[in-house]
C-alpha cells in the first residue's frame, strides 16, 4: 500500500471509531436519566439529596455521564480500528504478543471501573456522609458528585493498567522480573502516592483501598514477567 492508500485507511478506520463512539453516546443519552439513578445508588439509601445550582446543570450533568459512558461502550470499537490498523505491519510473533497485551489491557480497565463502582466509591462516600452526619445536612451538588465519580472510576481503570506496562517493559528488555521484584519497598511508597493522586478524594480510606490493589497488581505483574524467562 502507498503512502495515500494507508492515510486513506486511517481516515476510515477514525470515522468508523467516531461514528461509534457517537452512536454510543446517543444511546446513553436516551438513557441517562436511568443511568444517574444507578450511579446516584450509593448514596441515595443514606438520606443524601442532590440539588440543581444553576439553570441547565442536571442537563449538562447527563451530557458529561452519556459522553464517559458511550466512550466506555465504544472502546471495544476503537481498540480493534487501531489493532486493525497495525496488524498488517507486524510479525507473526509480534502478533502472538499483541494479542493477550489488549485482552489483558481490556479486561483490567474494566474491572478497574466495576472495582471503583462497587467498592472505592461507596467507601469514599460513606465517609464523607458519616464524617458530616450530626453537622450538617448532606445536599450535594449533581455536577460535583459525577465529576467525582466519573474521575474516580476512570482513572482506577486507568491505574490497573500496571502489569500492562510491565509486561511490555518485561518483552523489550528495559526491566527483568528480578529486578521488579527488588524494589517491592519502593512500590509500596509509589502505590500510596499515586492512590493519593489517582483519587479526587483526600480520606486516607479511599487511598488505601486503591493502593492495595495497585500494589497487588504490580507484584502480579512482576511475577509474570519473571515466569516468562524475563
Amino acid at each position: 500500500m502507498t503512502l495515500f492508500d494507508h492515510l486513506e485507511e486511517l481516515r476510515q478506520r477514525l470515522f468508523v471509531s467516531v461514528l461509534a463512539v457517537g452512536a454510543a453516546i446517543v444511546g446513553c443519552f436516551a438513557f441517562s436519566k436511568e443511568l444517574i439513578l444507578i450511579l446516584e445508588a450509593p448514596v441515595l439509601a443514606q438520606g443524601v439529596r442532590f440539588l440543581q445550582l444553576g439553570p441547565g446543570e442536571f442537563f449538562f450533568t447527563t451530557l458529561k455521564v452519556s459522553g464517559y459512558s458511550g466512550l466506555l461502550l465504544g472502546a471495544p470499537v476503537i481498540l480493534y480500528e487501531i489493532i486493525a490498523f497495525v496488524l498488517p505491519g507486524l510479525t507473526m510473533s509480534e502478533r502472538r504478543f499483541l494479542a493477550p497485551i489488549v485482552l489483558g489491557s481490556s479486561v483490567l480497565f474494566y474491572a478497574g471501573i466495576v472495582f471503583s463502582h462497587l467498592v472505592l466509591t461507596p467507601a469514599a462516600l460513606n465517609f464523607f456522609v458519616n464524617y458530616a452526619e450530626g453537622a450538617v445536612e448532606s445536599f450535594w451538588s449533581i455536577d460535583q458528585y459525577f465529576e467525582f465519580v466519573l474521575v474516580l472510576m476512570f482513572s482506577t481503570g486507568l491505574s490497573f493498567q500496571v502489569p500492562v506496562i510491565q509486561l511490555l517493559l518485561g518483552q523489550t528488555g528495559l526491566v527483568s522480573g528480578d529486578q521488579m521484584l527488588s524494589i517491592w519497598r519502593y512500590v509500596v511508597v509509589g502505590a500510596v502516592v499515586a492512590a493519593a493522586v489517582l483519587t479526587p478524594s483526600t480520606d486516607p480510606l479511599t487511598q488505601m483501598l486503591l493502593a492495595g490493589p495497585l500494589l497487588g497488581l504490580y507484584l502480579g505483574g512482576a511475577w509474570m514477567v519473571k515466569l516468562s524467562g524475563r
